[in-house]
This record gives C-alpha cells, sequence and structure tokens, in this order.
C-alpha cells in the first residue's frame, strides 16, 4: 500500500507524543499550570511533603477526622474544599475538580451519616490523614485515565471509542 506524501504530517496530529503512563499525570498538571509550577514546585513540595510527614507528631494516635470539634473540622474542610475548588475552577483544572468533588462528598456525607457500622460507618472513623491521601491517590489516577484515554490531537478531548482520522 503506497504512502500519500502528507503521510507523517497527519499521523503525528492523530498520535500526539505522550510521555510514558506513570508520568502522564504530572503531563496533565503541565496542561494546566506554568511548567515552573507543574514540572518543579508541586513534585518538589510533594516530596519535601513526604520526607517531613514522619517528623512531625500529629495525630499519631489515629483518631477519627470527627470524633472531636465536628462541627468546627466540618467548617474548616468545607472552607478548604470551596477555597481549592474556586482555585481550581480559575486555572481551569476541571481533571482535578472531579476527584476534589468525589472526596469531597464522601468525606461531607461521613459527617452526616449516623451509621456505626458498614462502608459509612468506616469512613466516619478514618483520620484527616486518610482522606488527604485518599484525595491524592483519586487525583492521580484521574489524571492519568484522563492522559491516557482522553487526550488526542492539540491536548483536545476524545472518546477512545470515536474515530480520530484526519
Amino acid at each position: 500500500m503506497p504512502r500519500s506524501n502528507n503521510w507523517p504530517i497527519r499521523c503525528s496530529r492523530q498520535n500526539p507524543a505522550k510521555a510514558p503512563w506513570y508520568f502522564l499525570g504530572l503531563q496533565e498538571l503541565l496542561h494546566y499550570f506554568p511548567p515552573f509550577v507543574a514540572g518543579i514546585l508541586i513534585p518538589t513540595l510533594v516530596l519535601v511533603a513526604l520526607i517531613m510527614i514522619p517528623y512531625f507528631h500529629v495525630n499519631v494516635e489515629g483518631k477519627p477526622l470527627w470524633g472531636e470539634k465536628a462541627s468546627k473540622r466540618l467548617a474548616v474542610v468545607a472552607a478548604v474544599t470551596l477555597g481549592l475548588l474556586i482555585l481550581l475552577a480559575v486555572v481551569d483544572a476541571w481533571t482535578i475538580i472531579l476527584p476534589t468533588v468525589f472526596v469531597a462528598a464522601l468525606l461531607v456525607a461521613s459527617y452526616f451519616s449516623k451509621a456505626t457500622s458498614g462502608w459509612m460507618g468506616s469512613l466516619r472513623l478514618k483520620p484527616l490523614s486518610w482522606w488527604v491521601m485518599t484525595w491524592f491517590i483519586a487525583t492521580a489516577l484521574c489524571l492519568t485515565v484522563v492522559g491516557t484515554f482522553f487526550r488526542g490531537p492539540g491536548w483536545s478531548w476524545v472518546w477512545p471509542w470515536g474515530t480520530h482520522a484526519v
């Protein structure tokens, strides 16, 4: 089958350069934030936090988030979540908003739940560290899935089951 003269151009438009799957979350962040912020600042802060966390004895006992002063903690969680959502909306980071809303909804549902057993009762007993880690994992998973399956030419949104012919 003979190739046309514009074959390499057509091919490069159909298949944009993507990082390996384990860097697609970082590549997705580069889409929303300036290169210095997404490529240097955020990964450095995450690594520094991972190194420093063991030296801080915050909630060593693993007390539930809703154990003491629950209403005050709910107000702080709501304010932080709202601030984060506003920041993400301003920079058009919609793929980070989805896991943030999901984890925040579970967090608020666990506050209002009166269950003492089952999965909702289990969520009521989780400490703040568990919720923060769940948010990080959900965000990384969402960014990786979007970067793998839903990014096409020119960083546009594409459906994986659709045709990408030019």
